[in-house]
């Protein structure tokens, strides 16, 4: 086996949930909210893994994903953060567990106004220190 090479991040991915979410719920908005940065963010996904046999699988982020926690009101004050700094933003409403297709889920923050939204989490990606500064006050998920 290799020695892995350790390499510096110049951006952080982080999810930030609120803390009284279910596991299950947890477990859903992470994988959703990342899966707007997979899915719009060049070289943000490495290559696909192929395993001694030959058996290829899907490729994966290049870097870690941190998992955060706070509780709804310091969920607001880290929305605002995100949005008032140079990192995307990916929102997790949490009208969103009552959908079941990507309209309605979209459907759920339409009208709402962005200081009014009801988050459940949110995924950001920036600079590390951009993002630092967004995460502040939340405590990595245990």
């Amino acid at each position: 086996m290799n020695t892995p090479t350790k390499v510096a991040w110049d951006t952080k991915i982080a999810v930030i949930l609120r803390d009284d979410l279910e596991v299950w719920q947890k477990l859903n908005v992470t994988a959703f909210a990342t899966s707007g940065i997979a899915a719009t963010v060049d070289g943000v996904v490495g290559e696909p893994y192929v395993d001694g046999d030959g058996t290829k699988y899907l490729p994966m982020y290049r870097q870690p994903v941190l998992i955060f926690s706070t509780d709804a009101a310091r969920m607001k004050t880290i929305h605002e953060r995100a949005l008032r700094r140079d990192v995307i933003v990916a929102v997790y409403p949490e009208a969103i567990f009552e959908t079941n297709n990507d309209e309605d889920n979209r459907a759920t923050i339409a009208d709402v106004p962005t200081d009014q939204l009801v988050l459940a989490g949110i995924a950001v990606r920036g600079d590390k220190r951009e993002v630092d500064k967004v995460v502040r006050g939340a405590t990595m998920h245990s």
